[in-house]
C-alpha cells in the first residue's frame, strides 16, 4: 500500500529517499513547489519524492493537491515527461483539497534517472 512519512521530513531526507530508491531500481519522480499565490500550505522549493508503487515522503501540499501530483508522477516515471501542475481553488473549497486559504500552486514533476 502506498504511504507517506509526515511532513517534518528534512529536503535532505527527500533527496536521500530519491537516491536510495534509484539504488534500489525503483522507477522515481520528484515534485518541487515552483510558485505560490496567494496563502499556500507548503513554501516554494518544497519537494516530494514519489517511486513507482505510490510510495512517497516530504509533501508540497497535502490534501487532494498531493493525491493528484503522486497519480502525475507515475505517468512521469513511466513516460520520462517532465510537467508542471497548476492547482487553485475559490475560498470555499479550499479547505477540501488541502489549500487551506484558498491560494495556487504550481508543481515541477520530473523523472529521477
Amino acid at each position: 500500500m502506498p504511504r507517506s512519512d509526515s511532513m517534518d521530513v528534512t529536503e535532505s531526507d527527500v533527496l536521500a529517499a530519491a537516491e536510495r530508491w534509484r539504488r534500489e531500481g525503483r522507477g522515481v519522480a520528484l515534485a518541487t513547489v515552483l510558485e505560490t499565490w496567494g496563502s499556500a500550505p507548503r513554501p516554494v522549493g518544497s519537494r516530494l519524492v514519489i517511486d513507482a508503487e505510490g510510495n512517497f515522503l516530504g509533501s508540497v501540499s497535502g490534501g487532494c493537491v498531493e493525491g493528484a501530483v503522486v497519480g502525475e508522477a507515475a505517468d512521469v516515471i513511466a513516460s520520462g515527461v517532465p510537467r508542471t501542475l497548476e492547482f487553485g481553488v475559490a475560498d470555499e473549497a479550499a479547505w477540501k483539497v488541502g489549500l487551506s486559504c484558498g491560494g495556487k500552486i504550481a508543481v515541477f514533476v520530473e523523472r529521477v534517472d
